[in-house]
């Protein structure tokens, strides 16, 4: 089969570019609108675009930007584009914050739609927060009805289904909807949420993860452990921070084989946090008192003392709860504190080699647009979920093309 190509729209750092990669697509070029999210993305992926278009500035750029300055380039696409993918911001639509119809991130679908419209790829996959599926449109019904219907209007045949990231070996339970849709024939009575669970087992299987049990946190983080290890400078030399001095596992296997694939030393983003003496009094109350992998209950919340709504202890032996863009809402299974920009990463099925650029936190004024690492690690797919799926849509792609070659041939006979 040739190369089969795919464009990434609000790629963020990459985490899906990099799973659909690592299943075998090609990209063509991604677009991202955050300064430092862009960064992320081109220091890790844009090397290896050898795709990317003369015409699109190698830069951070907002969708409907793109749509205005470059529509004939985008038209000139058409019969090119095997692969659309990506996940219009999903803060807008989460049910852990203010729902607002008017929050002006919610029209970021309704850019995804013309891109569609413009380019008319193959094929369709969008991702977004369980919450897509009953924020209400202006069109009435969900957002999730409102893109099936206009999806089916371009002539797609649509499948949607909630994914939860565990099930396919990322240790964090992460439930996320996703929808495919398919322009190609010759695909009738597939179902490629049934073919992603059918070929679950091989894909557990063939990564050396566990296919009986889900990945815990320990498995994960385990070696990134302050107690036992030694404390030196934090390379990036701001403000005093400290890391641990990380020593390479000899014989690595399972989860965390898969995560060392390919990393030559030590990974970046283990910044250690400095709590106050208060804080790491009351995390130490919370590793003694609360019950692992379960949010803070409300008299848990107030026995100690807190304001913050969301906060969970990760439990050992189990995946986490979905890592957010805010760090302090989990904390350390053994350790008073909450995790390293690396420990998410992790968490979120991120290779050692990906590394994150620009500053790890922001607060004040700039946090509702900043986008820092803990934010990047937190608003992305995780990549080994994007693989899972993109293993199935390559398969569905070259079925379809296999098939529309038969018919040439028939055609000419």
């Amino acid at each position: 089969m040739g190369t089969q190509t795919f464009i990434d729209l609000f790629a963020g750092c990459g985490g899906l570019s990099l799973g659909l990669r690592r299943a075998g697509w090609t990209s063509l070029f991604a677009v991202e609108a955050h300064p430092d999210a862009f960064a992320t993305y081109s220091h890790n992926l844009i090397r290896e675009t050898v795709a990317w278009p003369e015409w699109l500035p190698q830069k951070a750029m907002r969708i409907e930007q793109l749509i205005s300055d470059h529509r004939r380039n985008l038209k000139e696409l058409r019969g090119h584009v095997d692969l659309v993918a990506g996940g219009p911001p999903c803060q807008g639509f989460s049910t852990a914050g203010r729902r607002r119809a008017d929050d002006p991130r919610n029209r970021m679908v309704r850019h995804y739609l013309d891109f569609l419209r413009l380019v008319e790829p193959r094929l369709v996959l969008l991702e977004n927060v369980r919450g897509f599926t009953t924020m209400q449109h202006d069109d009435a019904g969900s957002y999730a009805a409102h893109v099936t219907e206009e999806l089916e209007g371009m002539g797609y045949r649509v499948w949607s289904e909630m994914l939860v990231a565990s099930e396919w070996g990322v240790p964090q339970r992460r439930p996320r909807f996703f929808v495919v849709a398919s322009r190609d024939k010759g695909l009738e009575g597939i179902d490629p949420f049934l073919r992603m669970r059918v070929g679950r087992r091989q894909f557990l299987g063939s990564r050396g993860l566990p296919i009986g049990k889900e990945v815990g946190v320990a498995e994960a983080i385990g070696d990134l452990k302050t107690r036992g290890t030694t404390l030196v400078p934090y390379r990036g030399g701001d403000g005093g921070f400290m890391e641990i001095n990380y020593a390479i596992p000899d014989a690595p296997t399972g989860y965390l084989a898969l995560v060392r694939s390919g990393a030559s030393g030590s990974p970046t983003g283990l910044r250690l946090p400095r709590h106050s003496r208060v804080v790491t009094e009351r995390f130490n109350k919370i590793l003694k008192t609360c019950r692992p992998g379960v949010p803070l209950s409300s008299e848990d919340r107030s026995r100690l003392g807190m304001q913050k709504r969301s906060l969970t202890l990760l439990a050992a032996d189990k995946p986490s709860c979905t890592v957010t863009t805010l760090p302090d809402d989990m904390v350390h299974y053994q350790e008073p504190r909450i995790l390293t920009v690396r420990e998410c990463a992790r968490l979120q099925s991120f290779p050692d080699s990906f590394e994150f650029l620009g500053p790890y936190t922001t607060g004040g004024d700039r946090r509702r647009e900043a986008c820092p690492r803990y934010t990047q690690v937190g608003n992305a797919v995780p990549p080994l979920l994007g693989e899972a799926i993109g293993e199935v849509l390559l398969a569905l792609r070259n079925l379809a093309q296999d098939s529309g070659d038969r018919s040439e041939v028939v055609e000419m006979a």
